[in-house]
């Protein structure tokens, strides 16, 4: 086994803490993206401690990584591998941005080919059997109610849902604002039927519940009048899901991903769908293409001049 001089320029605990720094600042991102990264990152520092290999985060080579992924691939799927090599990418482009390097290692390391999986998606009729199934008599049903009936409406992440404030709401406009990943705002509209039940929630279910400081403006509160965590969004759609006796495995994501695919089967142009869910790239949102194609017939009846 190689070891190299501990005493290096640049250590790894360091090199975390700058990184993290560059991700919040520079880079704009998201505190879940930001997790998501420097737990590559730590998986790479605790390989290296646990086999005692002692080498500075700018002298690390193409070699060292591939002995590390190889490692990494007997426990975990092509997914996480191609997820842990594109983490690592991150990292050193990073290095090489504040010139700590000259190269990327992880370069012509190949990416496991994961396939590209369709995303599950909910009929509009088991939407509807899923809110039904709401206990509107206990005391967060109608709560519960409206941030279904939000989170699919909208399009929404989980995250999004959550952080959504009361002054982020322009009714007047027919728009709601949601702060995405890396903090980038978008204006989503939404529809006359939400904008009521979010305005029953506030004026007369919001309202018995003191915020504590700081979630004055807090749309959906949990008990203690905080604001709501992603796993309890979780917990609610899959106690639902059971209830309401659908099988499909379903997260908040499902909600998002049956709003997309409802409003392409409905004839919606696809960049508007993808300012509407805050993709960056249109490439993105074209997985919903995959989903139902008999629209696209449906175009080309009533566009082509042929037709």
């Amino acid at each position: 086994m190689l070891v190299f001089d501990i005493f290096t320029p640049m250590k790894w605990n360091q090199a975390s803490k700058d990184y993290k720094n560059f991700l919040q600042i520079e880079r704009g991102m998201s505190d879940n993206t930001i997790e998501s990264y420097l737990r590559d990152l730590q998986k790479l520092i605790s390989y290296l401690e646990t086999n005692e290999i002692h080498i500075a985060p700018e002298k690390v080579d193409k070699q060292l990584l591939l002995e590390f992924i190889y490692q990494t691939a007997k426990t975990s799927n092509p997914k996480s591998q191609a997820r842990l090599i594109s983490g690592l990418r991150n990292f050193f482009d990073y290095m090489i941005f504040e010139k700590y390097r000259e190269d990327n290692p992880t370069e012509l390391i190949e990416t496991p080919k994961t396939g590209r999986k369709l995303p599950d998606t909910l009929s509009l009729e088991e939407i509807d059997q899923i809110i039904e199934t709401i206990d509107l008599s206990h005391p967060q049903g109608e709560r519960n109610k409206t941030l279904l009936e939000t989170l699919y409406s909208c399009g929404l992440r989980v995250t999004e849902l959550i952080s959504l404030k009361i002054s982020d709401l322009f009714f007047d406009e027919g728009f709601i604002r949601v702060i995405g990943k890396g903090d980038k705002q978008r204006y989503v509209p939404i529809s006359y039927e939400t904008q009521g039940l979010i305005n029953t929630y506030i004026k007369y279910i919001r309202c018995h519940t003191t915020p504590v400081v700081g979630f004055e403006d807090t749309l959906f509160l949990n008990r203690r009048g905080k604001q709501l965590t992603r796993n309890m969004i979780f917990t609610i759609i899959k106690n639902l899901t059971i209830e309401a006796g659908i099988e499909k495995k379903i997260s908040p994501h499902t909600f998002r991903h049956s709003f997309a695919t409802h409003l392409l089967e409905r004839g919606a142009d696809l960049r508007a769908i993808q300012q509407m869910l805050g993709h960056e790239s249109i490439t993105t949102t074209e997985i919903y293409m995959h989903l139902d194609k008999s629209h696209l017939k449906k175009v080309v009846e009533e566009f082509h001049p042929r037709s």
